[in-house]
């Protein structure tokens, strides 16, 4: 029997055969920052060439434009139309890069990255600067493909990878109130008692990575679809049948290994989440970065920096790791403010201004106004401005600190913050709806937060754009309000 659509049935094997080669290649990205040998980068840099190349084929490919116009005549539903929307896009942007830059690209992150956890541990800019030259000079040339014909500028162009619909003046607009007020909130909330704590600070490894898989599993990570290892950098990659989650261990610092599990369960939960219907189609996607985001720092900062969840994990903390199993305590050095200089590490209340540091200089580079040998004198400054904290000469935890730029990832960084907001605005939105929801999850229901991000963004996918997506789930336009409102509750009253 013919299909009822043909054309749009065809187009939809052909996105699944993209798909099963993208998860290929994240878990060859997966396992060099896991597990390959150090001697294995360069073999593995050109078999993920190799395969990202036949995945720009695929969209590149000259028979994909009738196609797709063919499909678009056809009579299909909302779903079906987004989707096709969806490989309109990608097909878009495949087709403006050459694909001689997509092998290169690939080639000198790889490059740049794997030298980069050498050269971090060794403050070594110097040492990093020539392949980092050589990322900035792909990435200025990838956008300077897609911002041919294009509304907006060169950054605007790379950030329309993770963020589609916004630019870097919308991010102008959002950001402007943080940088107003965050500086003072940050300076009041950092009185000694604030910041005082009475937890022990060191604990072996082996019992964080217990506690850590614990916390997952409280946390609904679904362990039968999904693992969690070990990584300079945490992150989450894979696909819903496939996800892969990292952390990354320090006997000195026990919680920031719990911080970035609980972060990363939070992407997790979403892919997890997504329509299975629409699994291996554009349409059943992430929407965006700034969404992934904000359902990573919801879970992280919205629920399990709350006293209930605290009450859940100080036990936990106790059985596994020895510490005081005294909720209020490890509350308070969870929200404790001291705004240092990694960002990873850095408190709720400060964090925003590290990444306006960061989009700010990445803007910068990739429209022409800097050079990468500027980026350390142009960090420095903002630091002292936005943070007043001293970081000349420190590489390490200065410039160096994120993984990011080494691949080449630019215009990623906004999306942390716009992700803070939304996850504000989702909880807002939420606590309108459950009234009850501290004592629910005090009591270890976690399930009216899951059930609701389920329902209001985790099976909706990619069907929606940003904006729309969030005022069905809200009611309300994107904005700051609710996200400073939080952190003034949080932290200015405190203060």
């Amino acid at each position: 029997m013919m299909p009822r659509h043909p054309a749009y049935s065809g187009l939809a094997a052909h996105f699944e055969r993209i798909h099963r080669l993208r998860h290929a290649a994240a878990m060859l990205a997966w396992d060099r920052a896991t597990m390959m040998p150090p001697g294995g980068s360069g073999a593995r840099a050109r078999a993920e060439a190799e395969v990202l190349g036949q995945v720009h084929a695929l969209l590149a490919d000259p028979d994909l434009a009738p196609r797709l116009d063919a499909a678009a005549g056809e009579d299909l539903d909302d779903w079906q139309r987004a989707n096709l929307g969806g490989m309109q896009r990608q097909r878009d942007e495949a087709v403006r890069i050459p694909a001689e830059l997509v092998a290169r690209r690939t080639l000198v992150n790889a490059a740049c990255e794997h030298g980069w956890r050498q050269q971090r541990a060794a403050n070594d800019w110097a040492g990093f600067l020539p392949a980092f030259r050589e990322v900035v000079a792909v990435a200025r040339d990838e956008a300077r493909h897609l911002s041919a014909g294009a509304t907006g500028g060169a950054y605007d162009a790379l950030m329309a990878r993770y963020e589609p619909g916004f630019s870097a003046a919308r991010f102008e607009t959002l950001f402007a109130p943080l940088v107003d007020r965050l500086p003072d909130l940050v300076r009041r909330a950092r009185l000694p008692a604030r910041a005082a704590s009475t937890l022990p600070a060191s604990c072996p490894v082996p019992r964080q990575r217990a506690l850590c898989r614990e916390i997952a599993a409280l946390l609904g990570f679904d362990f039968g679809r999904g693992r969690l290892d070990e990584s300079a950098h945490p992150f989450t990659g894979g696909v819903p049948g496939d996800v892969r989650i990292t952390t990354r261990f320090d006997p000195a610092d026990p919680l920031a290994a719990i911080n970035s599990t609980i972060h990363e369960c939070g992407h997790a939960r979403y892919v997890q989440g997504l329509p299975e219907a629409w699994h291996g189609q554009p349409v059943g996607e992430p929407r965006s970065f700034g969404i992934h985001e904000s359902q990573s720092l919801g879970i992280e900062m919205q629920l399990a920096r709350s006293p209930a969840f605290c009450g859940l994990l100080a036990p936990l903390l106790a059985q596994h790791l020895g510490m005081p199993e005294d909720p209020a305590t490890l509350h308070a050095h969870l929200t404790r403010v001291e705004g240092g200089r990694i960002r990873v590490r850095a408190d709720e209340a400060s964090y925003p201004l590290h990444v306006v540091l960061r989009f700010r200089i990445e803007r910068a580079l990739i429209e022409g106004e800097i050079e990468a040998d500027d980026l350390p004198a142009m960090w420095d400054a903002g630091m002292a401005e936005l943070l007043d904290i001293d970081t000349r000469g420190d590489y390490r935890d200065g410039c160096l600190q994120d993984i990011h730029w080494t691949k080449g990832a630019f215009g990623y960084f906004p999306s942390y913050t716009l992700g803070a907001m939304v996850a504000a605005q989702l909880f807002a939105a939420l606590r309108r709806e459950h009234a009850d929801l501290d004592s629910r999850v005090a009591d270890g229901d976690l399930s009216p937060v899951f059930d609701w991000l389920a329902t209001h963004i985790w099976s909706r996918a990619s069907r929606f754009d940003t904006d729309t997506l969030i005022r069905l789930a809200t009611g309300q336009a994107i904005g700051p309000d609710d996200y400073l409102r939080h952190l003034e509750r949080r932290y200015g009253e405190a203060g």
